[in-house]
């Protein structure tokens, strides 16, 4: 299966994938560019039961789909609407929600946030690159927080007199971002405070020693100077000087909230880490006017090339794992 044999559009990929032979053989290409092997033993010695769309290995004998080992195993759900799926949540800008999934997929509203979650693992970025490694000498990079909750105004007066004595930010679910200027990469996760050590440790990890960084004149990384070039913004009097400025994130944290409150209205702080995901991916591999810029199908293409080796049951998706059905 060649790249250039990818749909280019929703359309396409409908009726491309309509055929579930056509969607085991994609998926294989992808999955398997070298030839099908075991999951298990890896070996490339099988047959292939063309009834019930397995393999059978040779080697060890055991019997695998090419669902196994991916974020697709053990479900129910056929594979052109899981490819479907997977198109409309890379490809749509303020994301796509469980209903819209489940009107268009005609699964329950139960399925299609499962898949949701499934299909975010998937985009999850694992990357061990540090930021600001584009220039020997270290990059600029931008780092940032954000408070993602709900507004006092919408709040019941009850609510909003307790929130108001204990600050603007309490109840409120901290999330802390970096974006590689260099790279146009953009990192975030959510964090337990606003600490100085908290803080700093997320940029230590992430950002290769010597790089610039740009944050606004928070407490909290008024230390950076040790291993950085560090330039502030005050906000209370400017948000831009020359180079000095947090926007590049601060637009992220525009995209973000947008779609969380567009899109899902609401989302539980235990899942927001998924979300953010998701919505870096989009970021990370968006479209743009420079030569090679990154189509929808390259965006499809790349979160296929994302889905083995991960696993997502529902227990663990809703945090009930060790817990007894009754």
């Amino acid at each position: 299966m060649e790249r250039n044999d990818c749909p280019d559009n929703l359309q396409e990929v409908i009726r491309y994938f309509s055929n579930a032979d056509v969607c085991v053989e994609f998926l294989a290409a992808q999955r398997w560019p070298n030839g099908v092997e075991c999951p298990a033993c890896e070996s490339k010695k099988h047959s292939y039961i063309k009834t019930r769309r397995i393999w059978k290995c040779k080697d060890c004998g055991r019997q695998f789909s090419v669902k196994l080992g991916t974020v697709f195993e053990d479900s129910p759900i056929p594979l052109d609407k899981w490819l479907c799926g997977v198109w409309l949540v890379v490809n749509c800008k303020n994301g796509v929600s469980s209903y819209e999934i489940a009107r268009d997929l005609k699964i329950t509203q139960k399925s299609a946030w499962f898949m949701l979650g499934r299909i975010r693992l998937a985009l999850k970025n694992n990357s061990l690159f540090k930021m600001g490694s584009g220039s020997p000498e270290g990059g600029a990079v931008e780092v940032d927080e954000t408070f993602v909750g709900g507004k006092l105004k919408n709040m019941h007066k009850d609510k909003k007199v307790r929130y108001n004595r204990k600050g603007g930010a309490f109840g409120k679910t901290i999330v802390q971002g970096m974006l590689d200027r260099d790279a146009r990469q953009v990192r975030a996760k959510v964090v337990p405070n606003i600490e100085r050590h908290t803080l700093q440790n997320e940029v230590l990890k992430n950002v290769k020693y010597g790089s610039t960084i740009y944050s606004d004149n928070a407490v909290a990384y008024d230390r950076l100077n040790w291993r950085y070039v560090h330039d502030v913004v005050n906000h209370a009097e400017e948000y831009v000087r020359g180079q000095v400025h947090t926007n590049g994130i601060e637009n992220f944290w525009s995209l973000l909230k947008r779609t969380l409150s567009g899109t899902y209205v609401a989302v539980e702080p235990y899942h927001l880490d998924r979300y953010i995901d998701e919505q870096a991916f989009r970021f990370n591999n968006r479209g743009g006017k420079k030569e090679g810029k990154i189509s929808d199908r390259d965006r499809f293409m790349l979160a296929l090339s994302q889905i083995a080796g991960k696993r997502l049951t529902y227990a663990e998706l809703t945090g009930k794992v060790g817990e007894t059905p009754f």
